[in-house]
């Protein structure tokens, strides 16, 4: 199970260290809240906060690296705990 959870988290990090070496920058947004008066009334704007992140450019690279290395250790781990005997 832990081999399976570190495979995922290391393909998750190659994905996401791809994606931030195509973009320039990321929106992120974040809802306030509604009220009332926003849910009734559609012309009103929905109170939104926006945060815009730009990753630096080592952080691709930093990123594919640390996942390709958890991929490439979590598949070599059935190796290491099997006894010497076989």
């Amino acid at each position: 199970m832990w081999r399976a959870f570190f495979i995922a988290l290391g393909i998750m990090a190659i994905i996401v260290g791809f994606e931030s070496l195509v973009i320039d920058s990321a929106n992120i947004y974040s809802d306030r809240g509604s009220s009332a008066k926003e849910f009734f009334s559609p012309s009103t704007i929905a109170g939104q906060t926006t945060i815009t992140w730009q990753p630096k450019e080592w952080f691709p690279w930093l990123v594919l690296s640390v996942g390709t290395l958890i991929v490439i250790y979590s598949f070599t781990l059935p190796q290491r705990f099997r006894p010497s005997g076989d």
